[in-house]
Formats: C-alpha cells, sequence, structure tokens
C-alpha cells in the first residue's frame, strides 16, 4: 500500500546557503595579499630583502606543487629537487650562452672543453630554454608516472623512489664538470634580455615577474581542486582502491597531477636563477627537497595556501636564524619544525582555521 502525504516522512529543510560575507572572504584575502606582494613590498622593501623574498616566492612555487601532490594527491614526492634542477639548468645554460657572446661559457674553458657541447646548442635560443624548463620536467613526470603508479607503487615506495631520483640528479651533475659546472654549477650571470641583472630595477622587476607567477599558478591549482577533477585527486588520496572499483584509473589522475607539479618546479627553477644567480647541485638534491617538504608540512599541506606560506615562513627562519645564530641556526630551525608539528599537525594553516572554527560567530552559524 503507497503511503499517503501525511504518512510520509518529513523532507528536510534545504541547507543555507553561504553568506555573500563567507563568499566574498577567499577572493578578498586573495586580492589584499596580492597587493602587499605586488605594490607594497616592492616599495617598503630595501632590494637584497626584496631578492630575498622573491627567492622564498620562488620556493613557494615547489611547495604549491607539492601540496597539489601531496596534499591532495596523497603522493609524497621526494625529489622536486630534480625537476626544479632541470628549470634552472635550463635558464643557467641560457644565460651563460648569452653572457659568453658566442664564445664557449667560462667554466668550459677551465674544464679544458674546446667545443660547445650538442646538449647546449639549443639553449642558445631563450625560448627553447624557457619552454624546456616547463616541458622537461613534466615529460620526465610523466614518464615516471607512467611506469610508476601504473605498477601501483604509493606511499613510502614512491617517497623513496623519488629521493633515489634526486641523489643520482646530484651524481650525474656533480660527475659532469665540463657539461655542468660540477659542483660549483653554474654561476655568474650578468645580463637577462638586455637587462643588468645586479641593477636594482631588474630585481625588482624580477621580483614582480615571480609574485605575479606565483598567484597565477595558486589560482590554477585552486580551480584545479575545487573541480571534479580535484574531487576525484583527494578520493584517491583518502581511497585509491574504491576509486578504482568505481571504473576511474587512478594511476592516470595521480599523472596528470604528478606532472603538473613537476611542471610547477621546473618554472620556479628557471625564475631563481636570475634572482638569486646561481644553480648548483646543492641546491636540488636530497637534502633541499626534504626542506621543501618540512615547509609544506608547517604551512599545512592539506591546504594550498598553508604550502605557499610554508614555504616563505621556513625561508624567512632560515635567514633570519642563521643571521643572528650562526653556529646553532639549523638547531633551532629544526626546534621550529617540532614546535609547529607538535602543537599544531595540521600546520599553521590548519591551526588558523581550527581556531576561526571557535569562534562565538561561527558556532552560533555551525
Amino acid at each position: 500500500m503507497t503511503a499517503t502525504v501525511r504518512d510520509a516522512a518529513p523532507v528536510a529543510p534545504p541547507a543555507p546557503g553561504r553568506s555573500w560575507r563567507d563568499r566574498l572572504r577567499g577572493p578578498s584575502v586573495f586580492v589584499l595579499i596580492a597587493v602587499l606582494a605586488l605594490v607594497v613590498a616592492p616599495l617598503l622593501l630595501e632590494p637584497f630583502r626584496l631578492g630575498l623574498l622573491a627567492k622564498y616566492l620562488c620556493f613557494g612555487i615547489v611547495a604549491l606543487g607539492i601540496g597539489l601532490a601531496w596534499g591532495q594527491g596523497g603522493m609524497l614526492t621526494l625529489g622536486q629537487g630534480v625537476f626544479f634542477g632541470l628549470g634552472g639548468y635550463a635558464m643557467g645554460m641560457y644565460l651563460k650562452l648569452h653572457d659568453a657572446g658566442g664564445d664557449l661559457p667560462d667554466f668550459m674553458v677551465w674544464s679544458g672543453v674546446e667545443r660547445l657541447p650538442a646538449l647546449w646548442i639549443p639553449f642558445e635560443n631563450p625560448v627553447f630554454a624557457i619552454a624546456f624548463a616547463v616541458v622537461g620536467p613534466v615529460l620526465l613526470a610523466v614518464l615516471l608516472g607512467s611506469l610508476v603508479f601504473r605498477q601501483r607503487v604509493r606511499g613510502a615506495y614512491f617517497a623513496i623512489l623519488t629521493q633515489a631520483l634526486a641523489a643520482a640528479m646530484v651524481i650525474l651533475l656533480v660527475g659532469q664538470q665540463g657539461l655542468t659546472g660540477g659542483t660549483n654549477g653554474l654561476t655568474n650571470f650578468f645580463d637577462l634580455f638586455g637587462q643588468d641583472l645586479a641593477a636594482d630595477g631588474t630585481q625588482r622587476g624580477l621580483y614582480v615577474v615571480v609574485a605575479a607567477v606565483l598567484g597565477v599558478l595558486y589560482l590554477v591549482a585552486w580551480q584545479l581542486v575545487r573541480s571534479r577533477f580535484g574531487r576525484l585527486l583527494v578520493a584517491i588520496r583518502d581511497g585509491e582502491d574504491r576509486v578504482r572499483f568505481l571504473g576511474y584509473n587512478p594511476a592516470t589522475i595521480k599523472t596528470i597531477t604528478f606532472a603538473v607539479s613537476a611542471g610547477m618546479a621546473g618554472l620556479a627553477g628557471a625564475l631563481f636563477v636570475p634572482v638569486v644567480g646561481i644553480i648548483s647541485p646543492a641546491l636540488l638534491g636530497v637534502v633541499p627537497s626534504l626542506e621543501l617538504v618540512v615547509a609544506v608540512a608547517v604551512g599545512g599541506r592539506f591546504s594550498l595556501a598553508g604550502a605557499v606560506l610554508g614555504a616563505v615562513v621556513m625561508g624567512y627562519a632560515k635567514t633570519s636564524f642563521s643571521e643572528e645564530f650562526a653556529d646553532g641556526w639549523l638547531y633551532l630551525q629544526g626546534a621550529l619544525f617540532i614546535l609547529v608539528m607538535t602543537l599544531a599537525p595540521k600546520g599553521i594553516f590548519g591551526l588558523a582555521a581550527t581556531l576561526r572554527d571557535l569562534l562565538p560567530g561561527r558556532r552560533a552559524r555551525a
């Protein structure tokens, strides 16, 4: 017997929609930070400090990719330094060739190289160098992801594999003195597209470019996370086998995400070289890759904004501690990581979100 209208179960009222204040909060904060970064910081900071901030933002781009791969997709990648290094060396090779003016780069002369290696010839073109800085890491990540994720390698095994890749990359670069500059890497850059790299105006312009690129990439990653692809990525993080049983291919989704994070790291490396003036194996090995993961954990790996914040905070802490406590700054940096992880396992951004939810107004609306 069919149920009458009176006997039917009551229908719950629709959930209240987000208020206009909640909808505007995120965009407003983003615009405020953009204004502070693009307008206020260049006016208030001296060139040296502005250059340091540009370096932190380059690391923030790498951290954004790690937050996407690890925080959203559960892929703990300990080898982002490889992709960062590919982008950095691509830009460094172009700058060295440009400064040489048709001759051999200085370190090749010192190493006894008589002819420009064939590998270097395409990097005389700035378009090729910049394109390779992004496409090269993406292709390597696609190749690695296709081989690894299809075999269902994940968790600690994937992390160890990427870490081994970073170690192998350093060994390769150090052993090719005449091709890569060896331990010293590539340095002594003087000119970028006709502009003196040592000039304050050039460095301010580079800072604006780095900040703008970070903002654009953040919006792209944010939109990706909010899309259906992003929801699938989080579902894979929480239960990969369940997603596979639903008919999706987790290997493809993880490979795409891994490739996007690699492209971000490569672009960050290309921006890092003219900002800092050097790219060497010491900047892309196992330890730098681990430091970036630690920075993401400190900021909050489940939030894209937290990942970027962690990179900036850890970069600033590293500089401040090393300036004030030259002998023991590493201990202070480690203590900062332990303190944050103990008091806020979800990072600084997670702690801030928890405190915000405890406000009386937020609890009343809940």
